[in-house]
């Protein structure tokens, strides 16, 4: 078995300080979520290099475009759910528009917070923001990309969203240690189902093709770590040498991972299998975030026993 990480939002916060504290252009702005961001280090040891906005997400955004085109490398730090919903006209028009190179990070991401129910929970971003032209998405599974994300950020010369979870994660295997924006990346190879996952979503899809593999289904596990610009190419190679595919995603059916392998699937002369796995389009139970992706199938058990009812 691999071994557990740390939380990939911990990882986006010691990768931004180091990068932050070689490059003084770096500039952290966040809005009242220094402490949920991980950036009180950061903080205390560059303080010259943050700002802090209060609860106000559309200055937020506002302020870090200003600060991008005056040459700035700007991070701009929230809770997703207000991030991309709060700030959707500021990151449409004063950044993807614009065409500022502002990394938007959203924290606490998909059911990050839990018990604190639909207000504070991201389900949406992912629709969202792929409808906004000119703007990359990424959803890192491991502690490997969401290091690596933040190191390609810091040079990525157009708008780029980001969002984090709050748990530990395991560090995945996987077939190179190359990581680029828009390519995904085969955390294992197969021939009998895909499973295409982003996010921490993956890390469930991984232990699922783990008790799958004990019922002699092979199965290939792709990290679609970046929504947008999405890569048609690894999922079609992925479809025309399995049986079926499932995605999953911590976000609605509607508009996320699912929609864009549909997209793709109906496109095109492809005969495969498919479902998606997602949060429905209803008023969500309440729990933790575990809780609820077990609750709506996101269990390993569960995924293994949908792929097996899929392959029949």
């Amino acid at each position: 078995m691999t071994d557990i990480g740390k939380p990939n939002l911990e990882i986006f916060a010691e990768t931004l300080l180091n990068q932050a504290k070689q490059n003084k252009d770096i500039i952290a702005v966040t809005s009242d979520s220094r402490g949920s961001g991980k950036l009180v280090t950061f903080g205390n040891e560059l303080p010259d290099q943050i700002i802090e906005v209060g609860i106000a997400e559309q200055n937020l955004v506002g302020l870090s475009a200003g600060l991008a085109a005056g040459g700035k490398i700007i991070f701009a730090v929230s809770p997703a759910s207000f991030l991309t919903a709060r700030s959707f006209e500021q990151i449409k028009n004063d950044v993807s528009y614009s065409d500022h190179p502002v990394t938007l990070v959203g924290i606490s991401a998909g059911i990050s917070y839990g018990q604190l129910g639909s207000t504070h929970h991201s389900l949406h971003d992912f629709a969202a923001l792929r409808a906004i032209n000119n703007i990359s998405i990424v959803a890192p599974a491991d502690n490997f990309e969401a290091a690596e994300v933040i190191k390609k950020a810091v040079s990525y010369e157009k708008p780029l969203y980001i969002r984090y979870g709050k748990k530990p994660m395991m560090n995945l295997p996987r077939k190179n240690s190359n990581f680029e924006i828009s390519k995904a990346s085969i955390i294992r190879e197969g021939k009998d189902l895909t499973l295409v996952a982003t996010g921490e979503t993956v890390q469930r899809a991984y232990l699922a093709s783990l008790i799958l593999q004990d019922k002699g289904i092979d199965v290939e596990v792709i990290s679609m770590h970046t929504i947008k610009p999405f890569d048609n190419e690894a999922l079609i190679n992925s479809i025309n040498k399995t049986k079926a595919l499932i995605s999953i995603e911590e976000h609605s059916v509607y508009g996320g991972l699912g929609e864009c392998c549909s997209s793709i699937i109906s496109q095109g002369e492809f005969n495969t299998k498919f479902k998606i796995i997602g949060i429905p389009d209803e008023y969500m139970i309440n729990g933790t975030q575990a809780d609820v992706l077990d609750h709506y199938g996101m269990s390993p058990e569960k995924i293994a026993d949908t792929s097996v009812a899929l392959l029949a």
